[in-house]
């Protein structure tokens, strides 16, 4: 698919539109800044920086919860996964919906029973202290991986800002842009700071997709009417663009079987989309640290459930952006105008740099700053948030809490620094890809999903597996993902074999997903329990 290039410029950036944006940077500074007086006086413990004192309210939870869900990768992707295809990925939201009852009635409920302040901390009555590093760990990479990538996305903004284009070494600095600001935000006052600010972001970035929609009609100039029965008699792609539900069974000769290829079905809703909302709610400390800040486990699973459900019309604000991006330039019989589309997956970007009006053009990339600085901000919290509880208090308890705390915003540095590593690989990686800006986002978060799903699910539903089974079966689990990749496969396949016409294994991403939890799954539970010895330190 390749890098986009520099068809994207600023050649329509004008004074208005810097000054939207400095704005919006202004606004944003004064807010850290008063949350950052504000946390002088209330950040006094650990517990405050990292839980908020369990005193959050519901509502603020759940658009934080929203505003982790649908970072960049989302307000740049889904537009170009409806102005390539269709409404499919809406029917995602179903498996959504069925993890969050699945979490709200089983898994919340535990987190505040123990008293817990990371999912990990569970399987150490389970499995011993050894899992619970381990699942931990696994986290910290899988969480590297996933929003490295997305720390990519929400940075392809930032490159046409500054520079102009969305060439490697301009994303490589913006890459850099973006992970100091992000850093700088956390640190001022912990994952308080982090959900208020998510709540401010979300309704800027959400806003001004609004906006979008309003100028695109606008602009199309055509009866609503008219604009549906020319998107549902589409000549380009599979016809019929405002189709939703795809079972994901086709009929052959031999009669009716699964189609492993395509990314949003009703089976891989109700399989890997699952299983995927499972883990990144309910085992992923960036979404389960914003639950366990709420005050009782009835708060915390309302506001996941409200989370996941606000979601569904969130996403769908974005997939009608990219069916009347698909109008506005595959249309001209309806708009009677031709515009030059450039690549699907940059076609949100080339829209709000050449098609949007001045000041508006600031606006909207204010949004994607918005969504891209939400993401790294709650992003590096958690990720400090397990290393100091699953890690550093294990291997030196006793210390006051004053140490915890600022080894807490020392390790919200490390996170930075590794995260932004990852993006910048991600720069070279993604063109390899052949994939879109959303399936990227979504395949890289399933390396170490599969094994941490594997592992709960041992520990709930069986009375099976060790320390040492579990650390197998999270290994086992990022392997059988790995292997699954399609740009892995042909770099190993190349380098080894030196195979040219190597066809890969073609799977999409929630079946790689299904596939590395079952192999999980299974290596976890090949040994039978043994007694543990339970570690009276408290978290």
């Amino acid at each position: 698919m390749g890098h986009p290039t520099a068809i994207l410029t600023l050649a329509r950036f004008t004074p208005a539109d810097w000054t939207v944006l400095a704005l919006y940077f202004v606004a944003l500074a004064f807010t850290g800044w008063h949350l950052a007086r504000r946390a002088r006086r209330t950040v006094r413990s650990s517990g405050d920086y990292f839980l908020a004192g369990r005193s959050m309210p519901t509502w603020a939870v759940a658009v934080s919860i929203l505003a982790t869900t649908q970072s960049a990768a989302t307000v740049i992707g889904v537009p170009g996964q409806s102005y390539a295809g269709d409404l499919t990925y809406l029917v995602s939201n179903i498996g959504g919906i069925v993890a969050a009852i699945i979490l709200a009635w089983v898994l919340i409920p535990r987190f505040y029973a123990a008293n817990a302040t990371t999912p990990y901390e569970l399987l150490e009555s389970r499995f011993g202290p050894g899992a619970r590093k381990a699942t931990s760990w696994t986290y910290l990479v899988g969480r590297i991986f996933a929003s490295g990538s997305r720390l990519y996305i929400g940075s392809l903004p930032a490159a046409i800002v500054v520079f102009g284009d969305v060439d490697p070494p301009s994303v490589l600095v913006a890459v850099a842009i973006m992970t100091a600001v992000g850093v700088l935000y956390t640190l001022a006052g912990g994952i308080r700071s982090v959900i208020w600010t998510d709540v401010i972001q979300a309704g800027v970035y959400l806003g001004s997709a609004i906006v979008i929609i309003a100028f695109l009609l606008w602009s199309i100039d055509a009866p609503i009417g008219r604009i549906l029965s020319g998107l549902r008699e589409s000549p380009v792609g599979d016809g019929n663009k405002l189709t939703i539900f795809r079972s994901g069974l086709e009929r052959t000769d031999r009669g009716w079987r699964i189609d492993f290829t395509r990314e949003f079905t009703l089976l891989t809703a109700v399989t890997g989309v699952c299983l995927l909302a499972i883990a990144s709610h309910g085992l992923d400390q960036d979404q389960v640290q914003r639950m366990l800040t709420c005050r009782n486990a009835r708060q915390s699973a309302r506001s996941l459930v409200t989370g996941v459900l606000i979601g569904i019309p969130a996403v769908l604000i974005y997939l009608v952006i990219g069916l009347l991006l698909f109008v506005y330039y595959q249309r001209p019989d309806l708009t009677g105008t031709t515009h030059t589309p450039g690549g699907d997956h940059r076609v949100m970007l080339q829209f709000i740099i050449d098609g949007l009006p001045a000041g508006l053009t600031g606006l909207v990339m204010a949004g994607l700053f918005a969504a891209g600085l939400s993401s790294v901000n709650s992003t590096l919290n958690s990720m400090s948030s397990a290393f100091m509880n699953d890690t550093y208090r294990q291997a030196r308890p006793g210390r006051d809490d004053r140490h915890y705390l600022n080894v807490g915003r020392l390790g919200v540095i490390v996170a930075g620094l590794l995260l932004g590593g990852f993006a910048s690989a991600c720069v070279f990686w993604f063109p390899s890809t052949g994939s879109t800006l959303l399936v990227f986002a979504l395949s890289v978060m399933n390396f170490a999903y599969a094994g941490l799903l594997g592992v709960f699910f041992t520990a709930i539903l069986t009375k099976r597996g060790t320390a040492a089974s579990a650390i197998a079966a999270l290994v086992a689990g990022f392997i059988v993902v790995a292997s699954l990749e399609p740009a892995l496969q042909r770099a190993l396949v190349g380098t080894l074999l030196k195979h040219a016409d190597f066809e890969t294994i073609s799977l999409a991403p929630q079946w790689r997903l299904v596939l590395g939890t079952v192999v999980a799954f299974a290596v976890c539970a090949s040994v039978p329990t043994r007694d543990v010895k339970r570690n009276p330190a408290r978290t």
